[in-house]
């Protein structure tokens, strides 16, 4: 049988974007003045952005899908052709001319650089390949003096369980075996007792969605198959580097958490139902417990909270009282200077400096003199016009990102002044800039660093006068 899909158009034929060329060009006509219509967008195969005023639904009805039909056929077109590309993602612009004479120019895609957020401008650029921030490369500091929790109690543990989940059916040495060979680790007891009883298997189930929702209830989490466990590494929780590298490690003496984006010792084994994961933590802070369930916010990309001192309080459902971790009177690893945040750079700086990020300024532009010898610092990002000399820069030798505006990377290029020691980069766009400029720029600093660069491709077609 032949694939349905294959009459469809590749992602490099005209015809593909035609229906979303009608309708931007539709919504342009009357957004714009000039003879010809200029757009532009991203699309992917996760989301689009697009710009496209839609219109409200009438009073009293909620927008509806079929209120946004032909977007959605005319993206979906794409996005068939991204995936048989095998194209993620792509960014694009379009001038239209009153005849319907069309110059669509794809930007994209680029090994080396991320897609933007909800822009058709390039995300930020990996100059190094393979290269992730500091936050993401720190590994657990020691903690040879830790003990597991008073309260954890093994054969409770197993008491309490088989009478809540008398049918469940658990694993076995060898199952357990396997789940430990595969993870690289040893289960802690706690563990292992847990999956004794039930290995939580969604065929062990079937269709009696009321006995997974027991199982649930009896844990206090929604409880993850034993072949699903997984280690919680900094690996595993990915994000963008125009955010990564603007995030800290820290981990406070009073700590009972380590302040960390992941760890080895962290063995993910449910979720609270809100995409939050619980985990069994074997590298605790300094003030915590071997074996303590802690939780990873899906909303937060660094750290996690402690929420029971064992696996026989989740259980049981006695959750910590511990908190911690409050850091004292240091000062933090990472600054704002904004209009509504730090005044100065002056009161940003101090030794354990490792992100200065410069927001909307609306006084005189900073000098980044303060910070030119901090030994720590690595990620620098400044809003567009917000520095004084942008030469400055070359000072900091050990910057390992840095954001800037347009303006200012045209400044550091012209002077061949760019910091050799950047992993990665990104370009700063204050509104609806012609992302073509843009995507200039951005070749030239991967250039530097002899990156793949962002590709151009060009389509020409007619989408006929305007109705």
């Amino acid at each position: 049988m032949a694939d349905q899909d294959s009459h469809l158009p590749s992602v490099h034929d005209f015809a593909t974007w035609e229906p979303m060329l009608r309708l931007l060009w539709d919504n342009g006509a009357t957004e714009q003045a000039a003879p010809s219509i200029r757009v532009a967008g991203r699309i992917g195969r996760q989301g689009w952005s697009l710009p496209l005023r839609r219109q409200l639904p009438p009073p009293g009805r909620a927008a509806q899908v079929e209120d946004m039909r032909d977007e959605i056929e005319a993206v979906e077109r794409v996005h068939h052709a991204l995936a048989d590309a095998g194209v993620d993602d792509v960014s694009f612009t379009a001038e239209i001319s009153p005849a319907g004479r069309t110059v669509l120019r794809l930007l994209g895609p680029s090994p080396a650089v991320e897609p933007g957020i909800g822009t058709p401008h390039p995300g930020a650029l990996i100059l190094v390949e393979g290269a992730v921030p500091q936050p993401w490369r720190c590994l657990p500091d020691p903690v040879p003096g830790a003990v597991r929790a008073p309260s954890a109690d093994p054969v409770s543990l197993e008491r309490t369980l088989r009478e809540r989940l008398p049918d469940a059916i658990g694993a076995t040495e060898t199952e357990i075996a396997a789940a430990e060979a595969r993870l690289g680790v040893t289960l802690p007891e706690e563990l292992k007792v847990l999956y004794r009883v039930t290995r939580s298997r969604s065929e062990d189930w079937g269709d009696d969605y009321e006995a997974a929702e027991r199982a649930w209830m009896a844990v206090g989490c929604e409880l993850f198959a034993l072949d699903d466990l997984y280690i919680a590494d900094a690996s595993s929780r990915h994000c963008l580097w125009k955010f990564a590298a603007k995030e800290a490690v820290v981990t406070p003496p009073d700590a009972a958490v380590q302040g960390l984006v992941g760890s080895p010792g962290w063995i993910a084994f449910g979720d609270n139902g809100g995409g939050d994961r619980l985990a069994v933590d074997l590298t605790p802070g300094p003030r915590g417990h071997a074996g303590q369930i802690i939780i990873l916010s899906h909303e937060e990309n660094v750290g996690a909270c402690l929420v029971a001192d064992s696996l026989t309080d989740l259980v049981m459902n006695r959750r910590s009282k511990r908190r911690g971790g409050a850091g004292g009177d240091r000062p933090p690893a990472v600054a704002h200077v904004n209009i509504r945040r730090l005044p100065s750079i002056e009161v940003a700086a101090h030794p354990g400096l490792e992100v200065l990020s410069i927001g909307v300024w609306d006084a005189e532009p900073l000098s980044l003199a303060p910070v030119t010898e901090l030994p720590r610092l690595r990620t620098l990002a400044a809003y567009p016009g917000t520095l004084a000399d942008p030469l400055e820069l070359a000072e900091l030798t050990a910057l390992e990102y840095l954001e800037l505006g347009p303006e200012e990377w045209r400044v550091l290029l012209d002077a061949q002044a760019v910091p050799r020691s950047l992993s990665a980069a990104a370009i700063n766009v204050n509104g609806n800039q012609d992302p073509l400029p843009i995507v200039a720029i951005a070749n030239e600093i991967l250039a530097l660093w002899g990156r793949p660069r962002i590709i151009q491709t060009v389509l020409e077609g007619n989408l006929g006068p305007m109705p």
